[in-house]
């Protein structure tokens, strides 16, 4: 015998069903218009090769995985997911980083509990013996999700803003490596330790994103971290019902086709990736060159707030090759340089030597790093892997917790593959074909440490 409640109950199901169906086939249009983003020229696709092509699918696929991870997200019972990871790049993302990012109700307080390896390179203090914390870390609570909106309107501090962060500078740990970090719209009156906050004037925080960055990929660990809704400690959920299924759905739809469409204007449109938009007669990421280095700025992307970025786009033939030579005169936290597809995905960083941070490319004797880009290997340091792509983006990041007085500069020559050696300095070693493998071989192992799903 069934009661009242549970008859109504039974009433309505007709009508959630009827809702989630809709939603479903909503979603699917949405997925539908995401990929249209691939071959239609007007939303500014790269050219239509096959490998472009083939990536494009990967890439909605990786923004699809993604949209199901966050959609399902709750800012009352929060976990850190990671943002970008092999199956989900995008944005020209970091090599060197694992990108985390958890839900926020900006007008909650939260606390994270995490823990460290050996951090003592956080505070200038000598090497480690054993493992180590990864190079750099930062929290930043922010308004907005990079892209969410499909509408380069979004590149403006009135939309998408940082309400506070906090870097591995200033992070207070204690002697065995834990630590905690409260968010709140405030800091508690007496409360003196680490602290975000999530209002800053106007702005509210709605996700916490942190960026762990790795430069000895042998002996650095990810953090262990965790998050918790202060006063939802030991609470549940609320049941899942046919209303919230049907919101999550929508919104699947609407990241992935909104984040395609954002990406690609982007960096057609503000990165000037394929011609002159403003008709100022150059591009804002040049061909075969760099732009000058400049800070992190919403207009421009946004991206990690402590940030130096210079990029522009390798255009390479078979015997073509690219020096980039990069002058750093004031040591940074945090250095690297970074290929990606013209999708933004960072191209293979496991098995090809497509990145290089400071820690693992060689300076020269006048304390300058050498690089070359070349679509196989010239048997030098500092090479640079296109994976056999002809045409992508060059990234290059410094991270400085306080803004330097001398800024990094950079030059970058186009030479025959056969003339890359007499480019370079009289001492430069050669790298042996073993070598090389171990390199890959180390990569390989870090990569798996850092994105282990156990």
């Amino acid at each position: 015998m069934h009661t009242t409640e549970e008859r109504e109950g039974e009433a309505s199901q007709p009508s959630a069903g009827t809702d989630l169906l809709t939603a479903w086939d909503g979603m699917l249009a949405a997925l539908g218009q995401a990929r249209d983003v691939i071959h239609d020229p007007g939303f500014y696709a790269p050219p239509p090769t096959n490998r472009n092509l083939a990536e494009g699918y990967r890439y909605l696929l990786g923004f699809l995985f993604g949209a199901i991870e966050r959609a399902l997200g709750d800012p009352n019972f929060p976990h850190f997911r990671r943002a970008i990871q092999p199956t989900d790049k995008a944005t020209i993302d970091n090599a060197d980083a694992i990108y985390l990012c958890a839900p926020l109700d900006g007008d909650g307080t939260y606390r994270i509990t995490g823990k460290a390896q050996d951090p003592s390179h956080w505070r200038g203090e000598g090497p480690a013996s054993g493992r180590k914390a990864p190079q750099y870390v930062i929290f930043e609570a922010t308004t907005a999700y990079a892209g969410d909106s499909g509408n380069l309107a979004e590149l403006s501090p009135s939309v998408r803003t940082n309400t506070g962060t906090l870097d591995s500078s200033k992070l207070v740990v204690e002697a065995d490596g834990s630590f905690e970090i409260l968010l709140a719209p405030q800091r508690p009156d007496g409360y003196a330790g680490n602290f975000i906050p999530t209002k800053r004037a106007e702005h509210t925080a709605q996700h916490l994103v942190v960026r762990e960055l790795f430069y000895d990929w042998e002996r650095e660990d990810a953090l262990d971290l965790q998050i918790a809704r202060v006063g939802y400690e030991g609470a549940h959920p609320d049941p899942l019902d046919a209303a919230t299924a049907a919101r999550q759905m929508k919104r699947v739809g609407e990241v992935v086709r909104n984040q395609m469409r954002f990406w690609n204007e982007f960096y057609a449109v503000i990165l000037e990736t394929y011609e002159d938009m403003n008709g100022d007669g150059k591009r804002f990421m040049p061909r075969n060159d760099l732009n000058a280095p400049s800070f992190a700025s919403i207009q421009t992307g946004g991206g990690q707030s402590t940030n130096l970025y210079a990029g522009g786009v390798y255009e390479l033939g078979e015997a073509e090759a690219l020096i980039v030579e990069i002058r750093t005169p004031i040591p940074p936290a945090y250095m690297g340089f970074h290929l990606s597809n013209l999708w933004g995905e960072s191209l293979d960083y496991a098995n090809h030597i497509s990145s290089l941070n400071a820690f693992q490319a060689e300076a020269d004797t006048d304390s300058v790093r050498r690089y070359v880009i070349t679509h196989r290997d010239p048997g030098v340091p500092n090479w640079l892997d296109t994976t056999g792509l002809p045409e992508g983006f060059m990234a290059l990041r410094w991270t400085y917790s306080q803004k330097p007085d001398d800024l990094p500069t950079t030059k970058v020559s186009k030479v025959s593959f056969s003339d890359i050696r007499p480019h370079l300095p009289a001492e430069t070693r050669t790298v042996s074909a073993e070598e090389r493998r171990e390199q890959i071989r180390v990569r390989q192992e870090h990569v798996q440490r850092r994105y282990r799903q156990y």
